[in-house]
């Protein structure tokens, strides 16, 4: 969909929030953060058309906050710009967040282009479902698109009630011929198709109640709308060239996420069932994290992780985790750089691949940040999903400005 449909289709909800920009009378504040992204790639690529062992990046996320009416009214704005030196589809923009929010004695209403996580668990995140993934970013599936809706929270006695209507659907992104971390055919994102008629202007629903009982934190969902995850067909580009072609179907979703916190153990669960037109099944990730605190007398904290992830969809599912163990150490200094490390490893019990993972970030006065991020792949099997990454081996530094 073209760039000036989208505005069309965001302009409803746009409208909402530009009244509540220009009554804003009390207080502006600005921050955000810029960095730079460098990734090293000890070997050659597995795919002839992919850049060779280094590739630059930057980024600019903004955030603007108008806040009135004794802090009651606010909105919130945060545009990002992501450039890459190789891969023109990781050069994109997009509006994470532009909303009105009114906050109420025990209500709750946000209207705009806004983002929402559902989750607990550390390694899949199986009910975060209303936002789009930002494919090029990453391929964790940490960072979202912004999606346009409405979104009122109730707070009773019995628990919190979030409705959402969601006007408008966002597209994943994918990398482009020249960008690794990659399968092997490149997504043809301009061919993508919908199983409903309304394409990306449907309007989707949803409606999660949560609740702290004690030491447990519970939530349950609902959703039915368009499927975030696409199923990838094949298919020819313009020139006759394979490639894989985006499919939204309709879904109808229940789901829940759990997390018990007792004494130094946190146990955690996320689960779903998922009814589509190819499929309906059902998948759920969890586990548990222990920590030790003050090892040795020190101000130093270790955390020990360990998930599992399971589809009933088995080698058929479109997850990485279809049925995989994940395990995880994460040492938090504590110190006034807030210097931070984890350690990961994933393995497929189905094709018996892996993918180890180093994550270490500390603070540089008050307004840098520095980040290493290591990741190894290890898989053989022309049917394993990580198989397309085993050559994307890659040290990642990342150096943030904070302002």
């Amino acid at each position: 969909m073209g760039r000036g449909c989208q505005i069309k289709q965001w302009l409803p909800i746009i409208l909402l929030v530009l009244p509540a920009i220009g009554a804003a009378e009390n207080r502006l504040e600005t921050s955000g953060k810029a960095g730079l992204e460098l990734r090293l790639f000890p070997h050659s690529p597995q795919f002839a058309e992919q850049y060779d062992t280094s590739n630059l990046s930057g980024f600019f996320e903004p955030q603007f906050f108008y806040t009135w009416n004794d802090d009651a009214d606010y909105v919130k704005f945060i545009p990002y710009l992501r450039w890459d030196q190789h891969d023109r589809e990781r050069s994109h923009g997009d509006i994470r967040q532009l909303s009105w929010s009114h906050i109420g004695d025990d209500w709750e209403l946000h209207s705009g282009i806004n983002k929402v996580f559902w989750g607990v668990t550390e390694f899949q995140h199986l009910v975060d479902t209303i936002n789009q993934t930002d494919g090029v970013e990453d391929i964790d599936g940490e960072d979202k698109l912004g999606q346009p809706m409405i979104h009122l929270s109730l707070a009773r006695s019995w628990g919190i009630l979030d409705l959402f209507a969601l006007p408008g659907f966002r597209e994943r992104t994918f990398a482009g011929t020249d960008g690794r971390l990659r399968s092997g055919l490149v997504v043809d994102t301009s061919q993508a198709a919908y199983e409903s008629a309304a394409g990306d202007t449907h309007l989707d629903l949803a409606a999660r109640w949560s609740r702290t009982l004690g030491d447990y934190d519970i939530g349950l969902h609902w959703f039915r709308g368009t499927n975030r995850e696409p199923l990838l067909l094949p298919g020819t580009d313009g020139g006759g060239n394979p490639v894989l072609t985006p499919y939204y179907e309709q879904i109808n979703q229940l789901g829940m996420d759990l997390q018990a916190t007792l004494d130094d153990w946190l146990w955690k669960l996320e689960m779903r069932w998922r009814d589509g037109q190819r499929d309906s099944f059902w998948a759920l990730q969890g586990g548990f994290e222990y920590t030790l605190y003050g090892i040795a007398d020190s101000d130093t904290d270790l955390g020990l992780l360990l998930e599992y992830g399971w589809d009933e969809r088995g080698t058929r599912s479109t997850s990485l985790a279809q049925n995989d163990l994940f395990f995880c150490a994460r040492i938090a200094l504590n110190d006034a750089e807030s210097s931070e490390l984890l350690a990961g490893i994933g393995y497929d019990l189905d094709y018996h691949s892996h993918s180890l993972q180093i994550e270490a970030s500390s603070r540089i006065g008050s307004g840098w940040k520095a980040s290493l991020d290591l990741r190894l792949f290890s898989g053989n099997e022309l049917n394993d999903p990580l198989s397309a990454l085993r050559r994307d081996d890659h040290l990642q530094l990342t150096l943030e400005r904070y302002f």
